[in-house]
């Protein structure tokens, strides 16, 4: 998947001591586990577009795939779609001229599901807050993916953004209890019941699963604990499953060449990232050396994704018949047109599939291309896409 694109739907607290343009972006109601999940994979599938276009689509099964739901089970789906849709996301911050704003919004102004695809939009004033890189930070969905707990999910949300900061200062109990949707529940007022049941199963879980550690601290008045704040630093054991910000990236001429050919910003850091400069590099001489390319940035796509490389007589690797060419260029142009997550959710599918382990080898290594599973690949992608493969010998 997903990139994926890093952020989240609750977050980050206003700092007292800093006076720069940070918000509070935190949301009421009590999400669950995948509710929080599906709400980071449609952003994140969103993200690219998210303030140039009013509505966004994935398809079903990618997305229930993504968040660990049962690929059939749609009641599951509209009910969690139904709970964005009725959550209300609120923020409080300083515009760029110190001036106050206070908003609020639906986390989605709507959704629907039709011909199985999912369809949805977020109020413009909802996304720019989220496109906006000093309102909101990107979560990476493989350190989502590892966690079993929505609090735990919760907490590493509202603490992840502050990680260069080192705290996320001090939150007063009933907005921490907000944050991790216990607000309103008398048994949560008594912090030992707070402490024993929310906050140290979270942070054991994030110390352990995710890529920063945690500490908490309590300020106390008098005997009261009033006040709660995070101490916060990488997790060198775990750092591997952070995504760079891109800021290195976006000076090296590897990524200046694929902005030149129109690949957007995240897809090229993306491509940076997964696939290193020096296969990157290697496909777009590939590529630009072909005549007559339509489209270079969907070419590059197959190139990438498909992991073809060229062979000596000029043929992309797994060259075929005119029937088995016809059919891998279709395919191709299937995957190309999907985008990076739903392209990672396509993949862990059809590897699901696999028990064959020289097979699933083969497929890790030339990907839509393998030629030991040329049959299984067609048969998955004309399932997929009914229609595809039509009229091919």
């Amino acid at each position: 998947m997903e990139e994926i694109p890093r952020d989240q739907l609750t977050g980050a607290l206003r700092r007292g001591a800093v006076k720069k343009h940070v918000a509070a972006i935190h949301v009421s109601g009590k999400l669950t586990l995948l509710q929080r999940k599906l709400s980071n994979v449609l952003l994140l599938n969103a993200y690219d577009t998210l303030t140039s276009r009013s509505r966004h689509q994935i398809d079903a099964r990618t997305l229930c795939l993504m968040i660990g739901y049962n690929s059939n089970d749609m009641d599951t789906l509209k009910q969690s779609l139904k709970g964005l849709a009725e959550t209300v996301a609120e923020w409080d911050m300083l515009d760029e001229k110190g001036q106050q704003e206070w908003g609020v919004s639906s986390l989605l102004s709507y959704a629907k599901l039709k011909g199985g695809v999912c369809e949805y939009a977020y109020s413009p004033a909802l996304a720019e807050k989220l496109h906006d890189p000093k309102v909101f930070a990107l979560i990476n969905l493989n350190i989502q993916r590892r966690f079993t707990s929505g609090h735990a999910l919760a907490l590493y949300e509202n603490c992840y953004r502050f990680v260069r900061t080192g705290s996320t200062g001090w939150w007063p109990l009933d907005l921490f209890r907000r944050l991790m949707g216990v607000e309103g529940s008398a048994y949560y007022e008594v912090f030992k019941h707070l402490n024993a049941k929310i906050i140290k199963p979270a942070v054991a879980e994030v110390n352990k699963t995710s890529n920063i550690i945690l500490t908490p601290e309590t300020k106390k008045t008098g005997r009261v604990v009033t006040d709660i704040r995070f101490r916060i630093k990488e997790n060198p054991q775990l750092a591997i499953l952070d995504i760079d910000d891109g800021e290195g990236m976006r000076h090296g001429p590897v990524y200046a060449r694929l902005r030149g050919l129109g690949v957007s910003d995240r897809l090229a850091r993306q491509w940076l990232s997964v696939h290193g400069e020096e296969q990157v590099v290697a496909k777009l001489d590939y590529v630009e050396s072909r005549p007559n390319v339509k489209s270079m940035v969907g070419y590059l796509t197959a190139a990438l994704e498909g992991d073809f490389v060229a062979t000596p007589d000029g043929a992309g690797e797994g060259a075929a018949p005119s029937g088995r060419a016809e059919q891998l260029r279709r395919i191709l142009e299937a995957v190309k047109a999907r985008t990076p997550t739903q392209r990672d959710a396509d993949k862990r599918l059809f590897l699901g599939q696999i028990s064959d382990r020289r097979m699933r080898e083969d497929f890790e290594k030339h990907g839509w291309m393998s030629p030991l599973n040329a049959s299984r690949i067609a048969e998955f992608w004309a399932e997929m896409s009914p229609g595809l493969l039509a009229g091919i010998e």
